[in-house]
């Protein structure tokens, strides 16, 4: 039986716990004596309970996150009650910051706040020695790729079934150079780079076990141009068909000599997000974020017309400093730009994050419960800002799904895209009067409708649109309201895309 279990509760099975596999890579001589258990949290913390004292631990070490905390909260109550005498130690960017007050603080023996690497098995050591550390919150050293301690790298530790069924995360750099008030990289300073022989060594003997899927968890993969050039270089050599490579990308940093290597991918083969967040130079201002606008739109224009990445560009709702008809124009600048999604996200209320500093200027209210979203502003009343909330969640199940990459532009035509997707996801609610669980044909035929009652459009034209986006995703059956104009319609003019892994991007591109 092992004496420390690390566990946490993943968003998705898909989502292997990248954080777990370096703490037990870097545990040294106590690796033997550990074992990583991932559960996810559409499980009941009862089950999770009896599976880690199954195992009769000394230590379990959690990963806190901003998904997860209410339910590890039960979980770590409940094992608490259980077994007393198990020592139980946090971790995680959930726990590294403001620490008082917090429940499952209080439950948990000792939180490592910062990254853990390194400390946890100091930590560890103490406690199966007997020796426990002078207070509850101890303070991580921050771990560096090469030194006398240097991080050990984790891919070794992907299991088959990890490589067979879920997402590979790899990293060739830690930190961030940018203080965007809102993000908790701002706070992970100085950037760290693995060493590259050492990194791509790891990633050919991912590539050796058939491994195609690689997202890079970097918050600036493309900061340093000499590594990212490498990395890419890499892949390229070593491509094969259903190689996907997914980057976070500074968006106005894309000089000549990275474009050449970009261009020479195949179509899908590389998906870039992109953080916009505003494209107001005032708002930008107030939340420290350094961009240059007219460079960012080059780039997205280059990498849509030149390229065949599949760029996801993220804009945030709720900023200090910006009302609804600044983020509109934003938006619509942004769609003009031709992303094939736009991740349209509520502002959180990291814990740590000097986002704060604004409160009380421009009247940030957020919800005290995970995910710790804003319910409103001085600019932007409470029951706007469920409305906005109705829109990016309509815009990701329709615009962002690639389930209607033809009929989606009819919504708005040669107009604002953000004040008629607006209008259209008000539509929709009072339709339906729900913004999940929608079955795909129930929304194929509420967008129907909405496009020749509300947008007046010619009915044979949107149900051709509609029928080229129905059978897009491999589908041939025919949907009941589109059953009438069967004899106007023509075969689909785009090929159905191959059910996948990456299945929505598939949609957007096929």
């Amino acid at each position: 039986m092992p004496e420390i279990v690390l566990t946490t509760l993943n968003a998705k099975y898909a989502h292997a716990a990248f954080g777990l596999r370096y703490l037990l890579a870097n545990l040294g001589p106590l690796a033997a004596r550990a074992e990583i258990v991932e559960f996810d949290i559409s499980q009941r913390p009862v089950d999770m309970l009896e599976s880690l004292l199954q195992r009769s631990p000394r230590i379990v070490g959690l990963g806190v996150y901003i998904w997860n905390v209410d339910q590890a909260t039960r979980l770590v109550a409940d094992l608490k009650r259980v077994s007393p005498e198990t020592i139980v130690v946090l971790g995680g960017p959930e726990v590294s910051y403001e620490t008082d007050g917090q429940e499952i603080v209080r439950l948990a023996d000792h939180v490592v706040t910062g990254e853990a690497d390194l400390t946890f098995r100091e930590v560890c050591a103490d406690l199966l020695a007997g020796r426990r550390p002078a207070g509850k919150i101890i303070s991580a050293t921050l771990p560096q790729f090469a030194n006398g301690d240097a991080l050990r790298l984790p891919y070794d530790l992907y299991t088959d079934r990890d490589v067979a069924e879920r997402v590979i995360y790899v990293e060739a750099s830690r930190g961030c150079p940018y203080e965007c008030e809102f993000c908790l990289s701002s706070l992970d300073i100085p950037v760290r780079q693995a060493p590259l022989d050492e990194f791509l060594s790891a990633m050919q003997r991912l590539l050796d076990r058939g491994v195609v899927q690689f997202k890079f968890v970097d918050r600036t993969f493309n900061l340093n141009l000499k590594v990212s050039r490498a990395i890419l270089e890499f892949f390229h050599e070593r491509f094969r068909p259903g190689l996907f490579l997914h980057f976070e990308m500074i968006p106005d940093r894309l000089p000549e000599a990275l474009r050449d290597l970009i261009r020479r991918f195949p179509p899908g083969a590389l998906q870039f997000e992109v953080g916009i967040q505003t494209f107001n130079d005032d708002v930008a201002g107030l939340i420290s974020r350094r961009q240059d606008n007219s460079l960012v739109a080059q780039n997205l224009r280059w990498l849509r017309a030149e390229t065949g990445v599949h760029v996801h560009a993220d804009l945030i709702v709720g900023l200090p400093g910006e009302g609804v008809a600044s983020f509109g124009a934003g938006f619509d600048q942004l769609v003009a730009l031709g992303p094939q999604e736009i991740q349209v996200g509520m502002l959180k209320r990291l814990r740590g994050t000097p986002i704060v500093r604004h409160d009380a200027e421009w009247g940030m209210v957020y919800s005290p419960y995970a995910p710790y979203e804003i319910l409103q502003t001085k600019l932007i009343d409470y029951a706007t800002m469920q409305r906005l909330k109705r829109f990016a969640r309509y815009w990701d199940l329709v615009a962002n799904s690639g389930n209607f990459v033809k009929s989606t532009p009819l919504i708005w035509g040669d107009d604002s895209p953000f004040a008629n997707f607006f209008a259209f996801s008000e539509w929709l609610y009072g339709a339906s009067g729900r913004t999940n669980g929608i079955a795909l044909k129930r929304l194929a035929e509420l967008l129907f409708g909405y496009l020749i009652s509300e947008r007046d459009l010619d009915p044979v034209l949107v149900a051709q649109a509609i029928w080229d986006d129905y059978q897009r995703g491999g589908r041939s059956d025919w949907p009941e309201f589109l059953r009438p104009y069967r004899a106007d319609l023509a075969e689909p003019s785009t090929p159905r895309s191959v059910p996948g892994r990456m299945a929505r991007q598939a949609r957007h591109s096929s």
